[in-house]
């Protein structure tokens, strides 16, 4: 009984969170610092799960060098995939020097 509880709580909050802006928001946002802080939430949320992940998920001596690799390839503007499929390698390539 008090999983359905949580569950319907859990719901609850889901929907005011995703309806209160639509029902609060009536005019279209022109605020500059508003908008750029709208446009940079996903990124700073995303930022905010990966970056412990990558810390605890493995050694931390590969997950640095996957870390970096990463970093660096995202500075210098590769796609997603080149990013992920080159910090994945540099993870690899650490934990199999470090279990020589």
């Amino acid at each position: 009984m008090s999983f359905l509880i949580y569950l319907l709580v859990t719901a609850g909050v889901t929907y005011l969170i995703r309806m209160l802006p639509l029902v609060l928001m009536k005019k279209k946002i022109t605020n500059r610092f508003i908008l750029s802080f709208l446009h940079y939430i996903p990124y700073s949320v995303l930022a905010v799960m990966t970056v412990p992940a990558i810390f605890y998920t493995t050694e931390p001596i590969p997950a640095v060098a996957g870390f970096v690799v990463a970093v660096g390839l995202a500075f210098k503007g590769k796609s997603l995939l080149t990013v992920a499929v080159a910090a994945c390698g540099a993870v690899l390539v650490g934990s199999l020097l470090m279990n020589m």
